[in-house]
């Protein structure tokens, strides 16, 4: 399935929740708002759409999100259902609940983790996600490393919050096979975002290569991030810079929303209702080309970062927690 700029459109994130047992203010606004229950797709629901995606377009990936996708009751039996499918099946997680899922994961044929970690210090950790579960998130990142995992740790870098710590996490690399990832801050409703707290790519990567040898990593084509090895080391890190140095020219991404609505674009002003005429009967199949098509050739159709009315236009796409990452 190939949108209008003739990128193939293969990998989808499907949201299992709205809902997050943490509350990092980058992903949930100070006051959430959950969907009602009814609204959210069905494990039968989310199985079936997910099959149409698979068998009818080609999709390759699925990645579960959230809000924190293991957080949902029944998460269980959807990674097991998803998992009869021909699809490379991969997770997005906090970490916080992840010791209970680790047999399941392993039956189900994951091999790679993706796990978010904001802090190495027990106490900025607390700050950042307003919950005290550093230990219990680097204990449960250790443990996948022990079981053979390919863990990948999402660090989203705040400038004033925890940009002090990018040369800990490149030194955990040093004897620990894990493959960090630094994000730069985007914009979503409700997350207080200003240029001010963003840490460019540029900027990262200057500051690890004034103490640290790095040589740059072969990217694959749809990769969102640019990676990086200091020599000797175990692990790698790479920067995400979705702010200052876009890489919507190889996107191959679309996102389903908890409540079964289907993002073309992260920063998408625009969703297109599946669940509704699903539920109905009706065929979903031309909605999901229609939306494809309208894929815009940037940032959903939006004004770069850089752009003085750049705030104000990103503040009306939906939270992080909502459109699932």
């Amino acid at each position: 399935m190939k949108d209008s700029f003739g990128r193939t459109q293969d990998y989808l994130r499907i949201s299992l929740t709205d809902r997050c047992n943490l509350q990092c203010s980058y992903c949930m606004p100070d006051i959430p708002c959950f969907l009602p229950n009814e609204n959210l797709l069905s494990e039968e629901e989310i199985f079936e759409m997910a099959k149409i995606f698979v068998m009818d377009f080609g999709i390759r990936k699925i990645r579960l999100t959230g809000g924190e996708p293991l957080a949902r009751k029944n998460a269980g039996e959807i990674i097991e259902a998803l998992s009869r499918l021909p699809v490379e099946l991969a997770i997005t997680t906090n970490g916080v609940l992840l010791d209970r899922f680790f047999p399941l994961l392993k039956k189900a044929g994951l091999t790679s983790l993706n796990i978010s970690l904001d802090s190495l210090m027990p106490d900025n950790f607390q700050v950042i996600t307003k919950q005290d579960s550093f230990y219990q998130v680097f204990e449960n990142i250790n443990r996948a490393l022990s079981l053979g995992f390919h863990v990948k740790v999402n660090t989203v870098v705040q400038r004033g919050m925890n940009e002090h710590e990018l040369l800990d996490f490149v030194a955990w690399t040093r004897h620990s096979p894990i493959h960090v990832r630094f994000i730069e801050f985007m914009p979503f409703d409700g997350n207080r975002w200003q240029w001010g707290k963003v840490v460019s790519y540029r900027e990262m990567l200057e500051k690890v290569t004034t103490f640290f040898p790095v040589e740059k990593l072969d990217d694959d084509r749809n990769s969102t991030a640019k990676s990086y090895r200091v020599p000797g080391h175990a692990g790698t890190f790479s920067v995400i810079s979705s702010v200052t140095a876009a890489f919507c020219d190889t996107c191959n991404r679309l996102r389903m929303t908890a409540d079964g609505k289907l993002r073309n674009c992260l920063f998408s002003q625009k969703e297109t209702d599946l669940l509704t005429p699903f539920r109905n009967g009706a065929d979903i199949r031309p909605l999901v080309r229609h939306s494809v098509s309208q894929k815009q050739a940037e940032r959903g159709g939006l004004p770069g970062f850089d752009h003085e009315e750049a705030p104000e236009a990103y503040a009306h796409g939906g939270c992080m927690t909502a459109i699932g990452g």
